[in-house]
């Protein structure tokens, strides 16, 4: 057992929160955004509050369960990678026990919330159990793991859309589209940056799928992401607040696909460019909110 003395000592909780990634907000914020998106689009702009206020608790405890299932299963890799060596799983700050209760605790804090939701969304939070468990090892056996990590992103599309509506309809499965398309390049973006440890190590990512070729697929996935929106915002007649909010997304993507191409890879500052993407996100929301 864990004594309280133990788990209430500052470094202990320290350690908790660098495990749950609550020093980082970028991370938490970035899985927040297409299921804002979802609940905004789905409910032309006026969401109950309440659910709204369900979804972001609902994001925060499933990105934080992802978040530690991950450093259970990566804690003897991630202990030879220069970015994630301090981690506390990693550096053996808390311990494997610690460790799988803090994620059985915020797995529970989402199953509770997930009981608010319908019969559609929850098991739709159910069906994405599997996915945030498993993606962690996907890395291990797949060559493009970024590609699990965008359904589990997905998911939170298909979640709150249909905590709206009750159904998924085709609008959804466009902006399912456009989630996994920006998701794949942020996390490829990020990917990047961890590309010479993790062939060291010897796992996979997209940034080694797509090697020298990664900046234009970047670039590409972004595009499509973009295209989509464009779609989503003519076919449901949204106004010019949209139009505007996508044009700043566009010019801010087309910078870091120039970043990416143009600059030297040692001075791209890939996390620069992941954050920059929380901004965005924040920015088409604004157009969904505002647009409709």
């Amino acid at each position: 057992m864990i004594s309280s003395t133990e788990v209430n000592s500052p470094s202990v909780m320290q350690s908790i929160i660098k495990l749950l990634r609550w020093d980082k907000p970028a991370g938490r914020l970035i899985l927040m955004i297409p299921a804002l998106w979802a609940v905004f689009f789905a409910s032309m702009g006026h969401p109950p509050l309440l659910l709204v206020g369900i979804i972001i608790l609902g994001s925060l405890a499933t990105s934080a369960a992802g978040c530690v299932i991950n450093d259970l299963w990566d804690r003897n890799i991630d202990n030879q990678v220069e970015r994630t060596k301090s981690r506390p799983l990693a550096s053996r700050a808390l311990s494997v026990k610690v460790g799988i209760i803090v994620f059985i605790v915020s797995l529970g804090c989402a199953a509770v919330l997930a009981f608010y939701l319908n019969t559609l969304s929850f098991w739709l939070c159910v069906a994405s159990v599997p996915v945030i468990i498993c993606y962690p090892l996907a890395k291990r056996v797949f060559p493009v793991p970024q590609l699990v990590l965008s359904i589990a992103w997905g998911f939170a599309v298909l979640i709150s859309w249909s905590a709206v509506t009750g159904s998924l309809d085709f609008n959804t499965w466009v902006l399912w589209g456009a989630t996994i398309t920006w998701t794949m390049g942020f996390d490829t973006v990020y990917a990047m940056a961890d590309k010479s440890d993790d062939l060291k190590v010897g796992i996979n990512s997209s940034a080694i799928f797509f090697g020298d070729s990664a900046g234009e697929v970047v670039g590409l996935f972004f595009a499509l992401t973009a295209g989509l929106f464009a779609y989503l915002g003519s076919a449901n007649g949204f106004n010019f607040i949209f139009g505007v909010t996508w044009l700043i997304s566009v010019i801010l993507w087309v910078g870091q696909y120039v970043a990416l191409r143009k600059s030297n890879e040692e001075y791209v500052n890939y996390g620069e460019i992941f954050g920059q993407n929380v901004s965005i996100g924040f920015i088409l929301l604004l157009g969904i909110i505002f647009g409709n």
